[in-house]
């Protein structure tokens, strides 16, 4: 089983984000599998830079590149007067939430600047401009339907053959969480292009073994 530097685990631990240690090391192990195809790994959902650090340190590793898409303006469940909400990373000059300097200030802070590639911008517009396979994609962005299956439908086609599909906050009780990412999960398990890998708690890694999503 693949784990992370402790430094890297020290530095996961430190820095703002929602991801519990269990699960974080089932996606550094995921991505460490996923890097061996040589592709890139993407995330859907960089808020300020928690798990981004796993998949830094996998990529890092196999000598291939980490990419990170968000737009920095927080989800719908970290706006003001919601339950994730953290005023701390709120811009005061416009008065919207930017996780874009904590991003990356926890990246320095990790020394794991070099290996991950930026880009800000809404997920389903940086997908239809995407054109390359990628080795692991893990989706973890906005909550709603609208916003997974967006997630789903932009990346999970750039999944590679053999690559790894991981999704975050999958709960089959609703009395647990939304149930948008369980959707996306259901849906990806009966496409036939997916088979599950394992489970840990809410993170499901799946492995592409068809075509299509």
């Amino acid at each position: 089983m693949a784990s992370p530097k402790p430094e890297t685990l020290a530095a996961f631990e430190a820095a703002k984000g929602f991801m519990p240690v269990r699960e974080g090391l089932a996606l550094y192990e995921a991505a460490a599998e996923a890097a061996s195809l040589g592709l890139p790994l993407l995330e859907v959902g960089t808020y300020c830079g928690r798990s981004t650090i796993l998949l830094a340190e996998a990529a890092r590793e196999a000598g291939v590149s980490a990419i990170t898409v968000d737009h920095h303006r927080g989800s719908e469940e970290q706006q003001p007067g919601w339950e994730y909400h953290d005023p701390t990373v709120v811009d005061p000059e416009v008065g919207l939430m930017d996780t874009l300097p904590t991003f990356r200030r926890t990246l320095h802070a990790a020394g794991l600047e070099e290996h991950v590639i930026a880009i800000v911008g809404r997920s389903p517009k940086v997908a239809a401009a995407w054109g390359g396979p990628l080795g692991l994609v893990f989706i973890d962005g906005g909550h709603t339907d609208e916003h997974a299956t967006g997630d789903y439908e932009g990346w999970a086609p750039h999944v590679a053959p053999g690559g790894t599909l991981v999704i975050h906050d999958v709960f089959p009780d609703p009395a647990d969480g939304g149930q948008a990412p369980y959707r996306i999960y259901l849906r990806a398990l009966a496409s036939g292009a997916f088979e599950e890998v394992s489970v840990t708690d809410s993170l499901r890694v799946l492995r592409r073994t068809g075509g299509g999503i």
